[in-house]
Formats: structure tokens, C-alpha cells, sequence
């Protein structure tokens, strides 16, 4: 394939995502988006009498000398956030074993987050990663604006395949000045992460959303395969009719999801899981919905 061939063919994905995105959004998802984020910090609003009940710390002490009666300063909420998506797209994720790949399926989400936040008036930019953060796009508003988003996580080539997530929340703890949204997309097929996703959770509010293909968490029996590792390239033959060998590389890939679910909790990060195989957008419904029901509480 040339490479205006292979610029035409990411092009022509990356419309069928922005469709795609855009119906799923205007059909079910603004709204919970909206319900699930708040924003910055408060603006001034105006002044009111105060009231039974009112925090003191409101309390304008200029206009209530003025009116001769106790008036408090009123708010708005900030509703302007800024979202960053922070995609890995190290070796791994080229991989899938139906109809996409991780990194497909990372782009769609990505998609349908970007299409949102910019439906809400809000501001979004892109970090890509792979062994080190390799491309920034500063936070911005409109749809030519993801759709180039988008694009990127297509069409990205790191020079180096292998996976860094602490190198990209550190890029992130020294880039973004203020508080922001991060939505760390990733398989974390990365040790360790622990310390570095604390860190990145203390600054910003973190969101993991973990993509996995259906093949990387059970063997099928299918003889002898040679397994190569797409970040390093080492290969091994293993036997797949050994029931004991897919039993315990079940048993390790079950072992690395429930590590990573505990680090989210343990550090406050919302944590979502993205298959290839199934409809992502009932996942991120999921993760949303709970993040409601939290603000509400």
C-alpha cells in the first residue's frame, strides 16, 4: 500500500467513526456526560440577601454596610473543562482478534468523548504514548478539532513500540497546568503503574478506561502457535492443546486485570473496561452512570 493509499484508507475510517460518534452522542450519551462532569471552579454570579442556612464564608461585609443587611456573594459553576485523552499506541495495540483492533477501538472511544465534551462547550486535547509521550495536542474546542484528534490516533507511528504509562502521567503532572480530565486509554500491559497513576490522580481527576480483546484473556486450543510479542519482538512456540498451560495463562491474565481494578480504587480512578469484541459504548454508559450517582451522593 502507498502512502497516499494508506492516508485515503485512514481518511475514510476516520469518517465512518465521526458518524458513527456523532449518532451515538446525539442519541444517548450527552446527556450523561453533561450529568457526570462539573467543572473547574465557581465564577461570580451576583449578590442575594442572605438566608437561614447560608455559608457564612459568603458573606459580602462591603454590601451588607451598604444595605444595612447581611448579603452574600452567589456563584455559578464553571462549566469549561478541559478533557485530555491520553491514548497509548504502543505495539499492543495493532493488535485484535475480530473485527478491530485496540487501538480502532481507542480511537472510537476517544471519538465519542471528544464529540461530547465539544457538544458541551468544552475544551479537548490529545497526548499520544507509547515508550515516551511522543505528541501533544493542547486542549481546544470544535469538531475539526477532534476529528484531527481522532486522525492521529489512527495514524500514529511511535519510533519505539514498547508501553511507558509512567512516563506519560509524568509528561502529564508537568504539561497541564491546571486541573483537568484525563482519560488514560490503555490495555496496561505495563508494570509497574502504581506509584505514577497515584500521582496523576492527586493532580488530575483520572479516568482509566482499559482495552482488552477477547483472545488476550483465554487461549484457544489451537496446537502449536508461535506467540510474538509486538513491542519487543520476541517469540515463542507454545502448545495451545496443553489445558494446563491455557489454564494458567487464564489465571495470570485474570491476575493482571483485578491488579490494575485495585489500583484504580485504591488511588479514586474511575476504571472501565473496553473490549473489541463488544459494544464500547454500553461501557462507557456504565462508567458514567456511576459517575453520577457519586456526584449525587
Amino acid at each position: 500500500m502507498t502512502p497516499d493509499e494508506h492516508i485515503e484508507e485512514v481518511m475514510n475510517r476516520v469518517r465512518k467513526l465521526e458518524l458513527k460518534a456523532r449518532r451515538l452522542v446525539k442519541e444517548s450519551f450527552a446527556g450523561e456526560y453533561q450529568s457526570s462532569f462539573r467543572g473547574q471552579g465557581l465564577d461570580f454570579d451576583d449578590f442575594r440577601e442572605y438566608q437561614h442556612g447560608d455559608e457564612i464564608r459568603f458573606i459580602d461585609w462591603n454590601v451588607t454596610a451598604r444595605m444595612g443587611s447581611p448579603y452574600i456573594r452567589k456563584f455559578r459553576e464553571e462549566r469549561e473543562l478541559a478533557v485530555i485523552l491520553a491514548v497509548d499506541v504502543s505495539g499492543s495495540g495493532d493488535f485484535g482478534s475480530l473485527h478491530f483492533s485496540k487501538r480502532e477501538a481507542a480511537a472510537e472511544a476517544a471519538a465519542i468523548i471528544g464529540f461530547s465534551a465539544v457538544g458541551n462547550g468544552d475544551k479537548v486535547g490529545l497526548l499520544l504514548f507509547a515508550k515516551e509521550a511522543f505528541l501533544f495536542v493542547p486542549a481546544a474546542k470544535g469538531t475539526r478539532h477532534v476529528l484531527r484528534i481522532v486522525r492521529e490516533i489512527l495514524m500514529a507511528q511511535p519510533q519505539e513500540k514498547g508501553t511507558s504509562i509512567a512516563n506519560a502521567c509524568d509528561f502529564l503532572i508537568r504539561t497541564l497546568r491546571r486541573k483537568a480530565f484525563v482519560f488514560l486509554i490503555s490495555d496496561f500491559f505495563d508494570d509497574p503503574i502504581d506509584k505514577a497513576l497515584g500521582k496523576l490522580a492527586r493532580k488530575h481527576e483520572t479516568i482509566a478506561l482499559q482495552i482488552n480483546d477477547p483472545l488476550e484473556s483465554k487461549l484457544p486450543r489451537a496446537g502449536r502457535v508461535v506467540l510474538t510479542d509486538p513491542e519487543t519482538g520476541w517469540e515463542v512456540m507454545v502448545n495451545t492443546n496443553n489445558a494446563n498451560l491455557r489454564m494458567g495463562y487464564e489465571k495470570l491474565m485474570r491476575r493482571q486485570h483485578e491488579g490494575i481494578q485495585n489500583t484504580c480504587k485504591k488511588h479514586g480512578i474511575d476504571h472501565a473496561q473496553l473490549s473489541t469484541a463488544r459494544d464500547r459504548l454500553q461501557d462507557l454508559h456504565r462508567l458514567l452512570k456511576k459517575r453520577a450517582r457519586k456526584r449525587t451522593r
